[in-house]
């Protein structure tokens, strides 16, 4: 088991390293993913799980993704065609590595946090159940201070110059590799 958390970890880095050097190189500006969404609620049910599971809380949390299924599964939905369209054949693993960094660096910072995260991390419950609807999850899950393995941005390239008007026949393109 600590070979894959440490397995995990090296992924993490390596992933924290190639998302930030992308956007260091990125020619244009960058945005929060489509997905930006799904990643904060993923986040937020991770978060609650991680809760949930070190301080005995259950039946609070199942009552979360009974309320929230409809949203949870949707948003699920959105994270597998964000890891197909991102990683095609490994999108599986891709999003298998995500899911368990997500845990591991949530359940670090209630490690380090000790006898305090129940405490400060309890209340989440009572915040997300009182929730009205799936918008208000979203905007909630926006809200919070939830940790990431990563950060995840789509960058585009910068608009080309407007091309002379005067032609002077037929444009060539040049690959180089």
């Amino acid at each position: 088991m600590s070979m894959s958390i440490w397995r995990a970890g090296a992924a993490a880095l390596a992933l924290v390293g190639l998302v930030n050097g992308g956007q260091a190189l990125a020619a244009g500006p960058c945005s929060p993913s489509p997905a930006h969404e799904a990643f904060d609620v993923q986040g937020l049910k991770s978060e609650l799980m991680v809760t949930a599971l070190s301080c005995g809380a259950q039946d609070k949390y199942n009552s979360f993704i009974m309320k929230f299924r409809t949203k949870l599964a949707s948003e699920e939905h959105v994270l597998n065609s964000y890891f197909n369209s991102t990683y095609g054949r490994n999108s599986q693993r891709q999003h298998d590595d995500y899911i368990t960094q997500l845990a591991n660096v949530q359940s670090e910072r209630g490690l380090k946090s000790g006898t305090a995260f129940c405490q400060q991390r309890m209340s989440m419950f009572d915040e997300v159940l009182v929730l009205e609807s799936t918008a208000d999850l979203s905007n909630y899950a926006q809200a919070k201070d939830i940790l990431q393995p990563a950060s995840y941005l789509t960058c585009t390239a910068p608009n080309r110059p407007a091309a002379s008007t005067r032609s002077r026949g037929p444009a060539r393109r040049t690959v180089r590799s």
